[in-house]
């Protein structure tokens, strides 16, 4: 998604701005020192609800330069699903690390990486130890602080507050028909993405699928103020929200609905939050943490992707290839 999607004024001084930019500065500074003026408040008013809604981000941390890349670099390329989600690349990759004798272990919370004489070994919450050759460390950026580590990746985890971490609280709703698709007179068949002004701004459709489903997202530092929100009133925001939208009663939506549920990745403890995105320290943050020592110890993930897609499953597998060529390398 770029701004150009949306009918907003001064787009051209924006990228202009934009390209003449030497120096990354959080996109909310560059608006400030740019854009200050109340001639430009709907664009500031645009950027940071796209930056929050869509990128899960920190207007007050994100990145200018990468905000620039996806809009008017390389874009967001051809959006993609896999049939039946994201569970069918989950079962593959399992069923291949069994393949080729892996051992997966469900329900072991680590607590500490250890380093002995000449191996490694993660301690469990429950007290069971599994010793190897090198660790991984794949873990949401939250949680790094709170496993203990050797002296080597202990110093390098503290690089990580310099990449950013979003949440995002989801509301799915699964509809009898997709009474959107015909609102108003207008053929609304293939949407995909609304982008709006509600409380909850962000909604996806299943396109080119024909699901009658819509998923909300209420992104970014935003999503951290509904923690304490229960699933009915997160449900009930989600609704309120989408008759906004259409113009249409909440009552006229609710009884379409067949079936709802809400997802606060904040509030999952081995979550803590949606996914990475860049601030103006992250490519060096990235390069700290992936600098090689003798403790066996890596980081992978989409966290420390530093390709164009950080914050996407594509991501995670191409850092996850990344790191399993690097310990091929070094022997481990």
């Amino acid at each position: 998604m770029s701004p150009d999607e949306f009918p907003t004024p001064h787009l051209g001084r924006f990228h202009q701005a934009l390209r003449e930019l030497k120096t990354d500065l959080p996109i909310a500074e560059f608006l400030e020192t740019h854009f200050a003026g109340r001639k430009y408040s709907e664009l500031r008013q645009t950027i940071t609800r796209m930056v929050e809604g869509y990128d899960a981000a920190d207007p007050r941390r994100a990145s200018t330069f990468f905000l620039r890349d996806e809009w008017m670099g390389r874009g967001l390329g051809q959006q993609g699903r896999i049939v039946g989600g994201f569970g069918g690349l989950i079962e593959y990759l399992v069923s291949e690390c069994r393949r080729y004798g892996a051992s997966i272990h469900i329900g072991a919370a680590v607590t500490a990486i250890e380093k002995g004489h000449r191996r490694i070994a993660a301690r469990c919450l429950d007290g069971a130890i599994f010793e190897a050759d090198a660790a991984i460390l794949t873990v949401p950026l939250p949680l790094l602080t709170e496993i203990a580590l050797p002296p080597g990746a202990r110093g390098k985890v503290t690089a990580g507050i310099d990449i950013g971490f979003g949440n995002v609280v989801k509301i799915l709703l699964r509809f009898g028909t997709k009474w959107w698709a015909d609102h108003g007179g207008r053929n609304l068949a293939d949407l995909s993405f609304l982008f709006s002004n509600a409380t909850v701004p962000t909604w996806w459709t299943q396109h080119p699928a024909e699901y009658p489903v819509l998923t909300g997202w209420f992104a970014g530092p935003k999503a951290d103020k509904v923690a304490r929100l229960t699933e009915t009133e997160l449900i009930d925001m989600g609704l309120a929200s989408l008759a906004e939208i259409f113009d249409i009663s909440p009552n006229s939506i609710t009884r379409h609905l067949v079936a709802s549920r809400t997802v606060n990745w904040g509030n999952d403890p081995f979550a803590r939050g949606a996914y990475s995105y860049a601030t103006p320290k992250t490519r060096e943050a990235q390069s700290a943490l992936g600098k090689p020592d003798d403790g066996a110890v890596f980081f992978s993930g989409e966290a420390f992707y530093a390709g164009p897609d950080m914050g996407t499953v594509e991501a995670a597998l191409a850092a996850g290839r990344e790191t399993a060529q690097s310990i091929l390398a070094s022997g481990q």
